[in-house]
């Protein structure tokens, strides 16, 4: 038998006998009655003993232990209070079970976490009607999805949440875009970050003695442990992931000023609701105009942000500030002047074949449903303690299971479930007791024969930490976008149970856009109600205000943000309509009849994950040098050029779009051709003061 089934069938036959004494035993008692610890002799049984106290402990299952007034171990008393085994009752409501199972059905496939978040709703469900089993719920489609993206970002993202639970040291070889350099990374892992797309592990970096943030898609090869021993570090208790999560890009590294930038009237309210939290918003006179001071590491990020504002926008200091906008300005009417000035192309350079992986994190793979594999499995361990308590639940109702069904539910092969079961059979109270015996028959079915001391079973278990981390990751993924049900409730009813936010010990998660909460809600009552939804929504290439009114059909995420698709009556087909641009909402009295012919999801395998809305002309754009190394990463390129830049190729509808895109790039990046946008970008360039 492998080492790590007999520590299992240790571990679980260790809880099975002290919840089953219901009284303080002994570590003679343990040894002499817990199957596999009887043939170790004393010292082998105090190691064994020892690490399987520390890696229940790890699980959130914690021995209570009474030591003696003279402090010998050997008269240590041991117990597990049920309530260090047993999760604590959660009375959900029918919708919240509904939102529960609608959040599992959306990350299925291709959340990084889809495994434990399946055996955590297993736990948190009993007792009611499943939500692995609820009706298909149609009102919210995602474009992100947490996907690790590719077979080798899954490896590492596996590895590193393995790190982090069990505080070690890693070593990676990285690929730093700043300095287009790689080099090896020996980093305590902190914290897991999923933001715009992308997974990131936050850590201690010993080359810098600092905190560090590494992208995982940058990681080259392998990440591995850097040494044997079972635990190289602490996390600072100081340590808090907000930190590195509440962060725009223009604040990553150490603040070299604060800036203070001129926000007008007509999108105030949208830059208030949006970024409002990375600094100061003050009054900037009586006409609504308004000042965010807000602190940053990055000029270029900066003034990108400010410039993609348009008008609406502009910087005031500090002087330094003002000059490095004023140069990229320059640059930019100096490079949209006359003809195109190019280096020769690069000797041997190969235009890229296909497009890169898209910022979701997708990559190749991607696809509803089609991603079997998820990044992250569940300790065994978390596995064998659901199964027992389904298989107990069964054999006491006297009930059959369908073996090809339960190994659909739990997302195994047959050749696990069956061994599973026989680790099942195998675990005891001592004294030849056993908790449950399982077979599956040659029809199919399991049979189980529940003892009737397997109480410490038939209750769901606490989740562990993995569990409790997938739970919170596909809530906070999703958000309050559930017309049927409020994760919101959901997630502070999980806290209550747990005692605690897991996502201070494991994945923080940030979705794209600000904060659209009310808007959403809005939107949610009149998807759930069927009426129609009128709001107040602004164009920004247009930089215009229009009412809508349309039918809402669903709410779905993408590169961007949220959106509410929709059937707009007065244009005749279906739109969709970005909630951070959606200045007011309110549902109307009026009722519609959903039309058959709406999919409101059809698009969301297509822009939502891609960025690239369908375009009636393509734009050759060059990007200079020091910028090329992220336009590969992002961008289909077209021409490698000998000095280090690159063209690529922009899909785009209307020309205030690209000429958007293009000032966000601060003068490092040109439109070759058409014509009229390169004209266009002279303009806008020429306007900046």
């Amino acid at each position: 038998m492998a080492k790590d089934t007999e520590k299992l069938i240790r571990q679980l036959s260790l809880i099975s006998y002290l919840m089953a004494e219901r009284r303080p035993v002994t570590a003679p008692e343990i040894r002499r009655d817990v199957e596999g610890y009887s043939a170790m002799n004393e010292d082998a049984f105090a190691r064994r003993f020892y690490a399987d106290r520390s890696e229940l402990e790890a699980l959130g299952i914690v021995l209570a232990v009474e030591k003696p007034i003279d402090g010998l171990v050997e008269q240590e008393n041991y117990s597990l209070p049920p309530e260090n085994f047993h999760l604590a009752p959660i009375e959900f409501s029918d919708d919240e079970l509904a939102a529960l199972h609608t959040a599992l059905q959306l990350l299925d496939g291709e959340f990084a976490y889809a495994e434990p978040l399946r055996l955590a709703l297993q736990q948190i469900s009993w007792g009611r009607p499943s939500p692995l089993s609820a009706p298909e719920q149609r009102t919210v489609a995602l474009g992100i999805t947490g996907s690790a993206g590719g077979h080798d970002v899954s490896q590492r993202l596996a590895k590193i949440e393995t790190a982090i639970f069990r505080r070690k040291t890693i070593v990676f070889d990285y690929y730093t875009m700043e300095r287009d350099e790689t080099g090896t990374r020996r980093v305590d892992p902190y914290q897991l970050l999923f933001q715009g797309g992308q997974f990131y592990v936050v850590g201690r970096s010993h080359e810098r003695s600092a905190i560090r943030v590494f992208r995982l898609s940058r990681i080259r090869g392998k990440v591995g442990y850097a040494t044997k021993a079972e635990h190289d570090f602490q996390r600072p208790t100081e340590f808090d992931p907000r930190a590195y999560a509440n962060r725009i890009d223009w604040q990553f590294g150490e603040p070299v000023g604060t800036a203070e930038v001129w926000i007008g009237h007509r999108i105030a309210w949208q830059i208030e609701r949006h970024f409002g939290r990375y600094g100061e918003m003050r009054s900037g006179g009586d006409s609504g105009d308004r000042i965010l001071l807000t602190p940053y590491a990055n000029a270029r990020q900066l003034i990108a942000w400010v410039l993609g504002l348009g008008e609406n926008a502009r910087i005031e200091g500090p002087p330094e500030l003002l000059e490095e906008l004023r140069e990229r300005a320059r640059l930019l009417v100096e490079r949209h002047t006359g003809a195109p000035k190019l280096a020769a192309a690069a000797p041997g350079a190969e235009p890229a074949a296909e497009p890169p992986p898209s910022r979701s994190g997708g990559g190749a793979d991607s696809g509803n449903g089609h991603h079997p594999d998820a990044a992250i499995r569940p300790e065994r361990f978390a596995r064998l303690v659901t199964l027992a308590s389904i298989l107990i639940d069964a054999g006491r109702g006297g009930r059959h299971l369908d073996a090809s069904e339960l190994c659909r539910a739990l997302k195994i092969s047959e050749q696990e479930l069956r061994e599973d079961i026989s680790v099942l059979n195998v675990v005891n109270f001592g004294a030849g007791t056993y908790v449950l015996y399982a077979e599956i028959g040659a029809d199919g079915m399991i049979e189980v024969d529940p003892e009737p001391y397997g109480d410490s079973f038939a209750r769901p278990a606490r989740l562990l930490p993995v569990e409790a981390k997938a739970l919170m990751a596909a809530i906070d993924l999703i958000g309050e976008h559930i017309p049927a049900g409020s994760l919101a409730s959901v997630r502070e009813k999980l806290v209550g149970a747990l005692g605690e936010d897991p996502i201070q010990e494991g994945l923080q998660v940030t979705t794209p856009g600000g904060d659209d909460a009310e808007i959403s809600a809005v939107v949610s009552r009149a998807i759930a109600s069927r009426h129609l939804l009128s709001f107040e929504y602004y164009k920004e290439n247009e930089d215009e205000f229009s009412t809508r009114l349309v039918e809402p059909y669903a709410l779905i995420n993408g590169r961007e943000g949220w959106y509410v698709a929709s059937y707009d009556p007065t244009r005749e087909n279906v739109r969709h309509f970005r909630l951070d641009r959606i200045k007011s909402a309110s549902v109307t009295g009026e009722a519609f009849e959903p039309r058959p012919d709406v999919d409101p999801a059809a698009d969301v395998d297509g822009w939502p994950r891609t960025g690239e809305v369908p375009a009636s002309r393509r734009a050759q754009v060059w990007i200079s040098p020091e910028r090329a190394r992220w336009a590969r990463e992002e961008r289909t390129v077209i021409r490698e050029l000998e000095d280090g830049s690159v063209i690529v190729e922009l899909g785009f509808a209307g020309v205030d779009w690209l000429v958007r895109e293009v000032l966000k790039e601060a003068g490092d990046a040109t439109v070759l051709e058409p014509a009229d946008a390169r004209d266009a970008v002279r303009a806008a360039a020429e306007s900046i003061h």
